[in-house]
């Protein structure tokens, strides 16, 4: 689109590109159950991995097919011998972050929900690697590098390697088509990866990242106090302020290869 483009007190004319965002309303069973804005894309994916981070999908043999059947519509069908929690879609999702206050039985919610045991060994951290995960992910990022309003979420394996990339205008979103795409593959939990944010870790985040078993969360930003009491109370390594030679560790120490620091100098 044609804009102005202030420099210096003048301005001109300028093309620019803007992220898209338009709603997406997700069914299951031709039963409408969420709408969401995102940028169009990977729609299957963030479906089912919407109705998975929710505790509505478990496992990859409830779903038969995955269908656009409209204009920004999607629906997932269930297998003959599914079946589902149907009280559970009557009852409304839990408020998150990005437009309220979520509490502490949202926790107590997820400590009943069934999660995977995230396994204490695994994946093993080595600092000059986490250091480089966020500049992998900005030289991957290609909408963003287009549009700068996009955000990103990625899988890494313990060595650095990019294995999947999402981007979406919803932090949320892009990790739930991230967790989509493994689902559809048959590949939960996801106990040996490690997922880096483009943004801050919020409890919900942490929370999508509980129900796919994964042990280790790396963040640009900062991570809110809600979602280190989370990472915390399912021994998630939840890891802000990446940078190459420098990160803080809010939980989960124990799975980064580390050596003590000299104590400082008085």
């Amino acid at each position: 689109m044609t804009i102005q483009r202030v420099e210096r007190g003048a301005a001109r004319a300028a093309e620019d590109v803007l992220a898209v965002e338009e709603p997406l309303e997700i069914s299951i069973g031709g039963r409408n159950v969420s709408i969401t804005m995102r940028t169009p894309g990977n729609d299957e994916e963030l479906a089912v991995g919407f109705l998975f981070s929710e505790g509505i999908l478990r496992d990859r043999g409830q779903v038969s097919q995955v269908a656009i059947t409209g204009d920004n519509q999607v629906n997932v069908s269930l297998a003959g011998s599914a079946s589902l929690d149907l009280a559970r879609l009557d009852r409304h999702f839990y408020t998150s972050s990005s437009c309220g206050v979520c509490g502490k039985t949202s926790i107590q919610s997820l400590e009943t929900a069934g999660c995977p045991v995230i396994p204490r060994d695994r994946p093993l951290l080595d600092p000059a690697v986490v250091g480089r995960l966020p500049e992998t992910l900005r030289q991957s990022q290609q909408v963003f590098a287009r549009t700068g309003g996009l955000h990103g979420a990625a899988l890494f394996d313990p060595a650095g390697n990019l294995l999947d990339l999402r981007e979406d205008v919803g932090r949320h979103n892009a990790v739930d088509k991230l967790i989509g795409a493994r689902f559809l593959r048959g590949d939960l939990p996801l106990s040996d990866r490690i997922l880096l944010l483009s943004g801050r870790a919020s409890f919900e985040l942490v929370q999508k990242a509980v129900m796919a078993g994964i042990g280790a969360i790396v963040a640009v930003g900062a991570p809110s106090s809600l979602a280190v009491e989370l990472a915390n109370q399912f021994g998630i390594t939840l890891i802000g302020f990446a940078r190459p030679e420098r990160f803080n560790v809010y939980s989960g120490e124990f799975r980064l290869r580390v050596r003590e620091a000299p104590p400082e100098k008085p």
